[in-house]
């Protein structure tokens, strides 16, 4: 497969790393382009700042760029706890999706507790739609990105059931320091450190669903087709 351009939307930063930083890892040595997108900064929190927040997602997309080149990241400053459904809030990420010529678009799975995973997820469901559109102020050129796939990351106490597993052998310890740069988060808050090891043991056991190391769960609601069956575990 040639370069592909990459969009993958969180509610706040670290929460693409939590659902699949191994595959942005993974999909960044293997030369594919992977925007990463923050609706907001996810502060205030606890023990973060504004400052201190950005820090760590700048030190966590290093992490999983790996020197790649290939791993860019923006922000949109919509206000954290309060992300609506709004014209204004599709059309921002509609315009991301065109500038970046947004093929692959990963955002949050749809059912959440949490009501920023819920509203940005319906956000990015309508964007794809709205960035196809011509005869518009959007920048960037019309696109109708090819699939819109589901990570997890959820507030919910549920056991993911995917439709898909992606290998990620090899990037556990990759997709691991992304999310421990978030020190704020998960390492100074003794409650939240052992948050890693969860994701750590869910990637083992989804890997072994598949006969490899470790895989990372997505869920697609429209129909993937395969050109042959040699990519299949």
């Amino acid at each position: 497969m040639s370069a592909a351009n990459v969009l993958v939307i969180g509610p706040h930063p670290d929460d693409q790393e939590l659902g699949m930083g191994g595959t942005i890892a993974k999909l960044a040595r293997s030369g594919h382009k992977v925007h990463v997108l923050d609706m907001t900064n996810g502060e205030p929190t606890p023990l973060g700042s504004p400052e201190k927040r950005r820090a760590e997602w700048e030190a966590a997309t290093r992490i999983l760029d790996g020197g790649s080149g290939n791993v860019t990241r923006e922000n949109l400053d919509l206000p954290n706890r309060s992300v609506t459904h709004t014209l204004e809030a599709r059309h921002k990420v509609a315009a991301v999706m065109r500038v970046q010529q947004s093929e692959f678009v990963f955002c949050p799975y749809f059912e959440d507790a949490h009501p920023d995973h819920v509203a940005t997820t319906r956000i990015v469901e309508d964007a794809r739609f709205d960035a196809k559109l011509s005869n518009t102020d959007l920048p960037g050129e019309p696109i109708h990105p090819r699939r819109l796939i589901y990570y997890y990351c959820t507030h919910l106490k549920i056991v993911p059931n995917p439709t898909l597993l992606l290998d990620i052998s090899g990037f556990e310890d990759a997709k691991e320091q992304s999310i421990r740069a978030y020190h704020t988060q998960f390492v100074l808050p003794e409650k939240n450190a052992k948050v890693v090891t969860w994701v750590r043991q869910q990637n083992a056991f989804m890997g072994s669903r598949i006969g490899v190391a470790s895989a990372e769960p997505f869920f697609l609601k429209e129909v993937a087709g395969l050109r042959t069956i040699d990519g299949i575990l």
